[in-house]
């Protein structure tokens, strides 16, 4: 059978030696493989491992058996001073502010400065909320309890707290209520008032230009007064009152 003649230049093409691809200048020598043309993929995996695996060892806290310049080097990468006495608190409240003792154990817990002071703020936020809340609740509690005693128990207690609340709306002006139906003091002078049938402390609360009713207010606005309560505070705002009462 004649061969056919027009597959010759097929041939030819055939016979050349393959064209061999240039290496890339971003890809390092090590990674390509010049008679394929083509990366070393298995090569690069490993690399890639390894690298790996050394950014994971030198970025993990050491182990408690971790010899101390190495834990000491790594508390310092992260910004942890090497004493707590380094760290520089800004409070947020008078009541929330650096506390030796604390800081020792932050100190101890690898706190960095930027933590502790997160942990300072937070308590400012958070915690003086609730425990202000405590406080005004075990302090009213107080208060109820001297009630019940000058009242003659729970029940007297609640019949007659009912009835000042009664004759308070009816003859006092609502703040003036208010102020006074807060503490044990002021309870006890409006029962005192109700007994006596006193009006004078509403007459004199309604007028706008009387003195010690105006100071009074401003204590009231206080928050000595409306927060925390001081006692001795307290009780000039109620022996005022009981003055424009028999004034």
């Amino acid at each position: 059978m004649s061969e056919n003649l027009l597959e010759v230049e097929a041939e030819a093409r055939a016979e050349l030696p393959p064209v061999t691809a240039a290496r890339p200048e971003d890809v390092p020598e090590k990674f390509w493989d010049a008679e394929r043309g083509a990366l070393r993929v298995e090569a690069l995996l490993k690399s890639y491992r390894e690298l790996e695996r050394k950014l994971s060892a030198r970025f993990a806290p050491p182990g408690d058996d971790a010899p101390e310049e190495e834990r000491l080097r790594f508390r310092r990468a992260i910004g942890v001073p090497d004493s707590a006495e380094e760290y520089c608190v800004e409070p947020r409240h008078a009541l929330v502010g650096p506390d030796v003792e604390v800081n020792a154990a932050f100190h101890r817990a690898g706190f960095t400065p930027a933590q502790v002071q997160l942990a300072y703020d937070l308590a400012a936020e958070r915690l003086l909320p609730i425990v202000a809340e405590a406080a005004a609740q075990f302090e009213a509690e107080r208060q109820r309890d001297r009630l019940r005693s000058e009242f003659g128990g729970e029940e007297r207690y609640r019949r007659t707290a009912r009835q000042i609340a009664a004759w308070g709306r009816a003859n006092l002006p609502e703040e003036v209520m208010g102020a006074l139906s807060t503490t044990a003091e002021g309870v006890i002078t409006l029962h005192r008032m109700m007994e006596r049938g006193e009006p004078g402390l509403a007459r004199q609360a309604e007028a706008p230009e009387a003195a010690d009713e105006a100071a009074l207010r401003r204590m009231m606005r206080d928050p000595r007064y409306w927060r925390s309560r001081e006692p001795d505070f307290v009780k000039r705002v109620t022996e005022g009152f009981r003055r424009l009462t028999t004034g």
